[in-house]
């Protein structure tokens, strides 16, 4: 049982790494050629990776089939807001001690992927 919950952590930060690219590029085009407030490019960044994530997460990491993927789906948004919360207070946090965002919002990252491995794990996919 162990090892298994260890190869989907695995498989879960592989998918969260593809929804790094998302996350990330989306924030950085919104940002700094949109001109959009970095929050707000941050935000749908980080929600558009959730929709990514959800997919793969489902499919790969879980082989999941529940049949009510609308509910399941809603956990695991939910779930994600609360990492997008816990994403920005990083954020804001870390840029009042002049840490650069792209290097907060790195951290953050990293905090929000065990936050949402726990939760997901034990809500949405069990």
């Amino acid at each position: 049982m162990e090892s298994e919950l260890i190869f989907k952590f695995i498989k879960f930060s592989l998918v969260g790494f593809s929804g790094l690219f998302i996350d990330f590029g989306l924030t950085y085009l919104l940002k700094e050629r949109v001109r959009m407030n970095r929050f707000v490019a941050n935000s749908l960044g980080f929600i558009a990776a959730v929709v990514s994530n959800y997919i793969l997460n489902k499919i790969w990491t879980f082989s999941n089939n529940d049949p009510e993927v609308l509910v399941q789906f809603a956990k695991f948004f939910t779930i994600s807001l609360g990492g997008l919360a816990i994403n920005n207070l990083i954020i804001y946090l870390l840029e009042k001690r002049k840490m650069n965002f792209y290097v907060a919002k790195l951290i953050a990252i990293v905090v929000v992927v065990v936050w949402n491995f726990v939760m997901n794990y034990k809500y949405s996919f069990s």
